[in-house]
């Protein structure tokens, strides 16, 4: 299988959706959005959930790892509640304006 953003997409989504019970999707932004997985550049995403907290952050790092690991990637990942994200206008804007939404199951919108 080709190291490609989608495949790390469904990847995530299928890890978050049997670990999380909140998990609502992914949208991606930056360098990635070609859908190619870049040298040098981080796969940049923000994975939202109903809630968000020091527990689950503790729970995705080691997801998150081991498909870095997997795939000889690198992942930048932001997760937030839906007002959390909004709350954070820089990466939001810039979200909004480039990225791409997948929902839970990984796929685009």
């Amino acid at each position: 299988m080709a190291n490609t953003v989608d495949t790390v997409i469904l990847k995530l989504a299928k890890e978050f959706n049997k670990t999380f019970d909140d998990f609502k999707g992914l949208y991606l932004f930056g360098a990635s959005l070609d859908g190619e997985v870049h040298e040098d550049e981080d796969i940049e995403l923000v994975a939202i959930f109903s809630c968000e907290d020091k527990s689950k952050r503790e729970q995705i790092w080691p997801i998150i790892g081991k498909i870095e690991t997997e795939m000889n990637i690198c992942i930048d990942l932001y997760p937030y509640t839906q007002e959390q994200f909004k709350a954070d206008e820089e990466i939001y804007n810039e979200v909004m304006e480039e990225g791409i939404f997948y929902n839970k199951l990984g796929i685009k919108e």
